[in-house]
């Protein structure tokens, strides 16, 4: 038997790992498109602004816009809310920090979402996952280097609140795909974005040339492909699972910083990354196992 029909692990971790890969494209490109000149904020409108039209034409392909309709629509905009404010902090990581260090603080995520269940959902934590948390933080710490660090402090801040918003929206996305498909989540959030940073766009727009427009394409593009993939990941495993998928942008991460950008790694990521993502895992590990044990005691004949 299984605790939940949509469950499939395996299937999860895959659609997650190739969600990653262009997430970590799409940050290499919204790094260039800072740095050519493109307005931080204005890199959001067109993140969702292109993804926008791709969404609504596979829903007119597919059934129709009857597709894109929802019962919670309360719901999303909250959703929507958390969304925006996390995608500004993750663009202003990638912007301020190197990538492989916006990358690898990104994984606090996890310890995020372990604090956040104590707070939200009132579950109770063990020894494992507060020794994952000071492990985590432990790493964090050696990275950024308060005080005396090779990167700025207020980059690695805002790289922490990103972690942060990623751990509330990946409980509230796992919470709206029990009824939602995974083309609803996305396009909402999608129409919310553009119609929230419209009025900051007309404050913000420069005329762009026809790189800096063909990066906007390519951060639409690649933003598109990697929310749908993980969306869809959160509909078919727990968030503890598939999380652990996300450690794989770190090798993209290093490899883009070197090849666009001649930036390599400080020596401090390689002692502080370990850290971190052992955290994560033990976090995955450990909820897997408290999840197990809570279906095998409400469904005893399960194990027969």
């Amino acid at each position: 038997m299984s605790e939940d029909a949509t469950d499939r692990p395996l299937m999860a971790l895959a659609i997650r790992l190739f969600g990653i890969a262009g997430f970590a494209l799409m940050a290499a490109l919204i790094k260039l498109a800072s740095e050519s000149g493109v307005h931080l904020l204005e890199i959001v409108f067109w993140r969702q602004a292109v993804s926008l039209p791709l969404l609504i034409g596979f829903a007119l392909a597919t059934g129709g816009l009857g597709r894109l309709a929802t019962q919670r629509p309360r719901a999303h905009a909250v959703r929507a809310i958390y969304g925006i404010v996390g995608m500004v902090l993750n663009f202003g990581a990638v912007v301020m920090l190197p990538l492989a260090e916006a990358t690898t603080i990104g994984f606090s995520a996890p310890i995020f979402a372990v604090i956040l269940s104590t707070i939200l959902l009132k579950e109770s934590v063990g020894i494992w996952r507060w020794s994952a948390v000071l492990a985590g933080f432990a790493g964090i710490v050696i990275i950024a280097q308060p005080g005396g660090g090779t990167i700025p402090l207020d980059g690695a801040l805002v790289a922490l609140g990103a972690a942060f918003m990623i751990a509330l929206i990946s409980i509230q996305i796992r919470d709206l795909g029990r009824t939602d498909k995974p083309l609803v989540i996305v396009f909402w959030f999608s129409l919310a974005t553009v119609l929230v940073m419209l009025p900051v766009l007309l404050v913000v727009h420069e005329p762009l040339s026809t790189r800096q427009w063909l990066l906007m394409l390519g951060v639409g593009l690649t933003g598109t492909w990697g929310q749908v993939f993980i969306t869809v990941a959160l509909r078919y495993g727990k968030v503890s699972t598939v999380i652990v998928m996300d450690y794989s942008s770190l090798i993209w991460a290093t490899l883009y910083g070197w090849l666009f950008f001649a930036v390599l790694p400080t020596p401090y990521l390689w002692f502080g990354a370990p850290l971190i993502i052992a955290a994560g895992i033990i976090i995955a590990w450990r909820e897997n196992v408290l999840r197990k044990e809570r279906f095998a005691a409400e469904h005893p004949a399960a194990g027969t």
